[in-house]
């Protein structure tokens, strides 16, 4: 897959806009959250919520990282890319089962992350009967979380 977008610009800002630009990672420190439009040019919405257990951002004092990947998995287009001092670059496609391992993985360290912190009598919520495509950005991050 070709990425449109080989460089992210990044913006600090308290919430999250409703309509995201493409070629540019917003930076929500007050609610540990990044957003971009998918650097493949599908149009995706692409959340990185910040934990331990998630996605790490640096910051240089010019441009931004964000550790590990963006694998797109759940969404048409697949894309895979790390984005490093601001370049994005292209990272390998996975298979299904990569995909699924992955998934699992992330899922049992969030989970984990929640057990550490005390959280395990909270109950997850209840599934969104809304597509995917129609959900607000705050609803697909809770998804993914949940």
């Amino acid at each position: 897959m070709m990425l449109k977008h080989l460089h992210l610009d990044h913006q600090f800002v308290r919430h999250l806009p409703d309509v995201l630009c493409p070629g540019l990672l917003y930076i929500s420190m007050e609610y540990a959250t990044a957003s971009h439009l998918c650097c493949c040019g599908c149009g995706e919405e692409v959340v990185t919520p910040f934990t331990p257990a998630q996605w790490k951002i640096t910051f240089d004092g010019e441009t931004v990282s964000l550790n590990p990947s963006v694998g797109n998995w759940l969404q048409r287009c697949r894309s895979h890319y790390v984005i490093r001092s601001g370049k994005v670059i292209e990272a390998g496609t996975w298979s299904d089962e990569q995909i699924a391992a992955g998934l699992a993985h992330d899922k049992a360290a969030r989970i984990a992350m929640f057990d550490k912190a005390g959280s395990s009598s909270v109950k997850p919520a209840a599934p969104d009967p809304m597509p995917v495509g129609k959900r607000s950005i705050w609803a697909k991050l809770k998804a993914w979380i949940g």
